[in-house]
């Protein structure tokens, strides 16, 4: 089967991509196939470099599977790791080479077949009480990974590191003041994934990621479902700001480091504007309405009303820099702001409704 994908707001030339028919029984795997290809590196160079690269992902999960997508389009061999066998048949009918892997207790065989790769995505998030799951086995990493292929790692940690700045903003050497569990566990993977990669001498990066969204994960695509929003989430939409990056900003990043390894460098992965996430709900529904009149009209009210900021939760604010990520890595982002983003979303959709 042969589909063509059309330039996306002007920014990129048809791609042509052959995929297995089992796809037309998966329509959301389908989508997010397609939509990977949303940009290409624009250096002939840059392409031929990046042929013949192994990467293994720990963790293929939505970007997991968005970044794998991407780099197989590019001519990479992708492997990774999903959680159950259900996720697995689902990645396989995809194309993906996935392995069923329990981080609390790692499979020696799949640690043997990382080796084989010159490049490691960590995607595994920490785990209260425990931290990072797969650095309580840091000595049998190390010693399996000894002498292996790899150049390359990058560990996927969050903005939730920097705690409260009083709506401050806040780059990647501003003095940490996380007082969250989770914060502080994220923090110490981050040491320990800049540890490892110092013994075995390869060249890691941190990216501190803001709130991911893309097609098939977003405001446009809650809206649709009608979901109720959660208590979490009702908490949440009284905040002023709220770091947030499109997946395919968060390839091109990744893409951009594997150019330019700079060994324990760390790197905030966001957009150019922290906004509520009331206003994002607010324009999405109002994007919904505007495509498909008599939808979206009460489905987020609670979302999108708001509460009365109070001083306290004001002082738990902060909006994150993405300068270092802009200079160094020369990312220009595709979706600079949510309005952006949900735009092209929503361009691309099929009508739910029907």
């Amino acid at each position: 089967m042969q589909l063509q994908l059309g330039a996306v707001s002007g920014r990129m030339p048809a791609v042509d991509l052959r995929l297995d028919r089992s796809l037309s029984t998966q329509p959301a795997s389908f989508q997010l196939y397609v939509r990977c290809n949303l940009y290409h590196n624009k250096s002939d160079n840059v392409k031929s470099k990046t042929q013949n690269g192994r990467m293994f992902i720990l963790g293929m999960g939505f970007l997991g599977q968005f970044f794998a997508a991407d780099l197989k389009s590019k001519g990479w061999m992708v492997s990774g790791t999903c959680t159950s066998i259900s996720k697995k048949k689902k990645l396989d009918e995809i194309g993906f080479d996935a392995y069923v892997f329990n981080a609390n207790d790692p499979n020696l065989e799949v640690l043997d077949i990382i080796k084989y790769h010159t490049h490691l995505l960590v995607s595994v998030p920490p785990v209260l009480g425990v931290g990072d799951p797969m650095l309580q086995h840091k000595e049998l990493l190390r010693s399996r990974l000894k002498d292996s292929n790899l150049q390359w790692l990058s560990y996927l940690s969050s903005t939730s590191v920097y705690g409260d700045t009083g709506g401050a903003w806040v780059h990647e050497d501003y003095p940490i003041g996380t007082s969250s569990q989770l914060g502080r566990a994220r923090l110490a993977a981050e040491e320990g994934w800049l540890g490892l990669g110092r013994d075995l001498n390869i060249a890691v990066q941190i990216f501190r990621l803001g709130g991911i969204y893309g097609p098939g994960r977003s405001a446009i695509d809650t809206v649709v479902k009608q979901e109720a929003p959660s208590m979490k989430q009702r908490l949440r939409s009284s905040k002023r700001y709220t770091a947030r990056i499109h997946v395919a900003d968060i390839c091109q990043a990744l893409n951009a480091s594997i150019q330019k390894p700079s060994s324990g460098r760390i790197y905030n992965i966001v957009d150019d504007d922290p906004a509520p996430r009331a206003e994002v709900f607010r324009f999405a529904q109002n994007l919904v309405k505007k495509k498909w009149p008599g939808h979206g009209q009460q489905c987020f009210a609670s979302e999108t009303a708001g509460s009365p900021v109070s001083e306290g939760d004001q002082r738990k604010e902060k909006r994150v820099s993405n300068t270092r990520m802009k200079e160094e890595l020369g990312v220009q982002l595709l979706y600079s702001t949510y309005q952006s983003g949900l735009l092209d979303i929503i361009e691309h959709i099929d009508n739910p409704f029907v």
